[in-house]
């Protein structure tokens, strides 16, 4: 009787466990369809010069800071910023609760001028949206292609112009997206180390008085993270 009532209990945690699974499944793949079309919607809005009408989308989400596009990924995405770091892990560009979340800056970069590091997270997608492309990072095919290393980050007043110095893949750690450094010489510190662990040497020259990009995501197994990091070029300011 005993062996049965565990047997019992082994079967009744295996079907809510499964069920579990299967929910989440499905929550997954209804968030992703959501953010596709929400994703065509809001580009309607985008033209090709990178012109985007930011007061008509802050009418749809008052955090949206930004544009991304990442050439030969899918990255294409408006980018907002919340109070923390959290929210938009599991919410999508209309604040509507989604499984795949949204493209997000770390709430810690002030857009001022003054950031050493902006920081961009996206979750790491199976069926490729959000950051589920940047992988292609870590590829030769992507490193070859010298227009892959030129990266705009268009926000409200002015268009952000990175190159690529760094991409590599590394164990869970909070050191490469610090936001806050204390002088110019942790700076310094930072940008080398970060520069060292590339996997490509995209031979772009990086000190202390330099600004840069940082995009992350988490790997399939959520183990790893893959980073990239690019330097500012040039800051051109729109009318």
């Amino acid at each position: 009787m005993k062996k049965k009532r565990i047997i019992g209990v082994f079967i009744i945690i295996c079907v809510i466990t499964m069920v579990y699974s299967i929910i989440n499944i499905a929550l997954w793949y209804i968030g992703v369809k959501r953010n596709r079309e929400i994703n065509e919607e809001i580009h309607e809005i985008i033209n090709d010069d990178n012109i985007i009408d930011f007061a008509k989308l802050k009418e749809k989400n008052s955090d949206i800071v930004g544009y991304l596009k990442v050439n030969n990924t899918n990255i294409d995405y408006i980018v907002v910023k919340g109070n923390d770091n959290k929210f938009y892990l599991r919410h999508n560009l209309y604040k509507e609760y989604s499984h795949p979340g949204w493209i997000f800056m770390d709430y810690h970069n002030k857009l001022d001028g003054h950031d050493k590091n902006i920081v961009i997270y996206g979750h790491n997608n199976k069926e490729g949206s959000m950051f589920g492309s940047l992988k292609n990072v870590l590829e030769d095919e992507w490193y070859k292609n010298k227009d892959n290393h030129i990266i705009n980050l268009v926000l409200e007043d002015k268009i952000l112009t990175y190159q690529v110095f760094s991409t590599y893949s590394i164990k869970v750690e909070d050191y490469y997206i610090n936001t806050n450094f204390k002088n110019d010489n942790e700076f310094k510190k930072f940008i080398q180390t970060i520069k060292k662990r590339s996997v490509y040497d995209y031979g772009v020259e990086i000190n202390d008085i330099d600004s840069i990009l940082t995009l992350s995501t988490c790997t399939g197994n959520g183990k790893k993270r893959v980073a990239l990091h690019a330097k500012l070029l040039n800051n051109n300011l729109l009318q």
